[in-house]
């Protein structure tokens, strides 16, 4: 890379607008440099943001059986990330089967679903390749199968141009860089990641790339949900968490404003150092939430243990059933026996027996088909 000079926050500038057929698209200034500010309140939230995170992380070593829990993290995030983009799913029906919703529900749990397989097999990938092009292109093409967007190209940086808002380019509220851009701009962002010739903290090169990931909207769908999920991967790629357990939808979901206006200002008045300030208060506050829900966690797991230590030779039953309900808490009678390989009626008896010790509830009210959850555990996602 040729030596350049460091961009300096204060005097950043964001792009410029270049005319196009009957429009003009938005041409952002490439990242891959180093990066200066001269603000000390960048210093101090950098420095709490980057505590909290390694306070997060440390529970991931103490929380026995941490990917099962983990694994309700990513259904949360799954779920609040495909929210912002107008999926109705509620936190309890992301934890059923689609058999048990009701038809006109399933196409966005789908939506949700197809989410958490993304970042499972995003999560996997990394153990042996660096966050990358292909894994975001790889990530995008399981989001989008078989849902809405399925025609957009899933899989494939776009080749036409998009927008945000408005109806039609005439009247958008953004218009992202022209496609002959995109390849090259992306290549910019990719080693910006891994520039070791650079003194540029992990943090603020995050939040300095997804702020640039959604500005690129480098696909013609689904850009929201892989660009808010590049920040767990990366923050995993860089060994800042061993597992992916900080999440920051839930935050830019409840700021919802405040999230798009902090990356509108950085276009429009070259803002950057609003956005990162932003960006970082959310991982303090995220990262904050994430640790009490561990703890949370391991309180109820030590109560859950002592009660079922009392169910004599349905113990042991009982612990292989909760350790599938810590990772999706809920279950109906005819899969316990299948998991548990009892008679539906010695599933049924457990199942009954933990709804009489107030550890599950049964929601449907029938005699047959009826479904158990783990509502104790499922309200620590649910704000």
């Amino acid at each position: 890379m040729p030596n350049q000079e460091p961009i300096k926050f204060e005097e950043f500038s964001s792009g410029q607008w270049a005319q196009q057929y009957q429009y003009k698209s938005f041409e952002p200034t490439k990242i891959n440099r180093e990066w200066l500010w001269q603000d000390p309140v960048i210093n101090t939230l950098l420095e709490k943001a980057s505590r909290s995170l390694a306070e997060l992380d440390a529970f991931t070593l103490i929380v026995p059986d941490v990917d099962l829990f983990i694994q309700m993290h990513i259904t949360k995030e799954a779920n609040t990330s495909s929210r912002i983009e107008g999926t109705q799913t509620q936190m309890d029906e992301a934890v059923m089967e689609a058999s048990q919703l009701s038809p006109e529900k399933r196409d966005d749990w789908t939506e949700v679903h197809n989410y958490m397989q993304a970042i499972n097999e995003a999560i996997v990938e990394l153990e042996r390749l660096p966050l990358s092009n292909r894994l975001l292109k790889h990530t995008h093409e399981i989001l989008m199968q078989g849902v809405r967007g399925e025609n957009k190209s899933p899989g494939d940086f776009r080749t036409s141009q998009n927008w945000i808002g408005g109806s039609s380019l005439k009247d958008a509220a953004f218009v992202p860089p022209h496609h002959d851009q995109v390849l090259d701009l992306m290549s910019d962002l990719e080693q910006f990641w891994h520039n070791e010739e650079i003194n540029v903290p992990e943090l603020i090169r995050i939040a300095l790339s997804h702020y640039q990931f959604e500005t690129i909207h480098p696909f013609l769908d689904g850009n929201g949900r892989i660009g808010r999920l590049l920040i767990t991967l990366y923050l995993v790629n860089k060994g800042l968490l061993r597992k992916p357990s900080l999440y920051l939808s839930d935050f830019f979901e409840r700021n919802r404003n405040s999230y798009y206006d902090a990356l509108t200002k950085v276009r429009e008045s070259n803002d950057i150092i609003h956005w990162v300030k932003f960006f970082l208060s959310a991982v303090i506050e995220t990262a904050g939430k994430g640790k009490e829900t561990f703890q949370s966690i391991l309180a109820l797991r030590q109560e859950m243990d002592t009660l079922i230590f009392g169910y004599g030779k349905r113990a042991e039953n009982a612990q292989v059933l909760l350790k599938r309900l810590y990772s999706r808490p809920s279950i109906s009678a005819n899969d316990a026996a299948e998991l548990l390989g009892i008679s539906h009626q010695a599933a049924s008896a457990l199942l009954n027996k933990m709804v009489e010790d107030n550890v599950l509830d049964e929601v449907t009210g029938y005699q047959r088909n009826r479904i158990f959850f783990f509502n104790r555990y499922l309200t620590l996602f649910i704000d």
